[in-house]
């Protein structure tokens, strides 16, 4: 049976293949707004809708206390964050002598993996792991690993994502199947993306407990 992932069908025997086209993370993103959630604006974790020129129109009670000009447009968010994409690679994690700004500064990270490393520019421009979402809610989500925080309570007032202590739990429904399958994805694509075995249970659970839905 195949896996399916964003808006395409893989079967599991392609999963290698991945993303081999658009090294450019910003076409990325203005291909999925033009081509893909054109007559599907809605965010990920807020199920929010948005305009043509990616003005966010909050559900009624979404409230937050940080990041509020960021509040009101979406961002293409990461899944799987970008930082666990790109410490695979030495030039993430520490740097190349290539990676020196203008001014004589040595830098590391994003920056640096995106100037050098082909893999990672790839990855990074995945489609299948971008999603449109509230600037705020992707702030706040930062690089956090998802797991069940049931014990805390909405940090956006109707809209129940909850980030606690470097964690986040996304609201129940669609969402949490969509992220699921995007883990699995990559986890199955990228050699150098590896899922733990807690986050690949979390995953396999909610892969099975919120199945694809038409759209998807």
């Amino acid at each position: 049976m195949g896996t399916v992932i964003g808006l395409f069908v893989f079967p599991s025997t392609s999963f290698s293949n991945g993303n081999t086209s658009i090294q450019s993370f910003n076409k990325a993103k203005k291909l999925l707004e033009r081509e893909v959630y054109h007559d599907h604006r809605e965010t990920l974790y807020c199920a929010a809708g948005f305009t043509s020129t990616k003005a966010v129109i909050a559900p009624e009670g979404f409230t937050l206390s940080k990041y509020v000009k960021r509040s009101k447009r979406i961002e293409w968010e990461h899944v799987v964050p970008a930082e666990n994409l790109g410490r695979a690679f030495s030039e993430w994690r520490e740097g190349h002598p290539e990676c020196v700004s203008s001014k004589g500064k040595a830098f590391k990270g994003r920056k640096c993996a995106e100037k050098l490393v082909n893999e990672y520019r790839y990855m990074q421009a995945d489609m299948h792991n971008l999603f449109p979402a509230i600037g705020s809610v992707n702030a706040l989500r930062s690089n956090y690993s998802f797991t069940m925080l049931p014990e805390e309570k909405s940090d956006f007032g109707s809209c129940a994502m909850k980030i606690y202590s470097k964690k986040a739990e996304p609201p129940v429904g669609g969402g949490r199947g969509r992220i699921a399958r995007t883990y699995l994805y990559m986890n199955s694509t990228y050699r150098a993306f590896n899922m733990s075995r807690k986050t690949r249970q979390l995953m396999d659970a909610w892969d099975r407990q919120y199945p694809v839905s038409e759209w998807e």
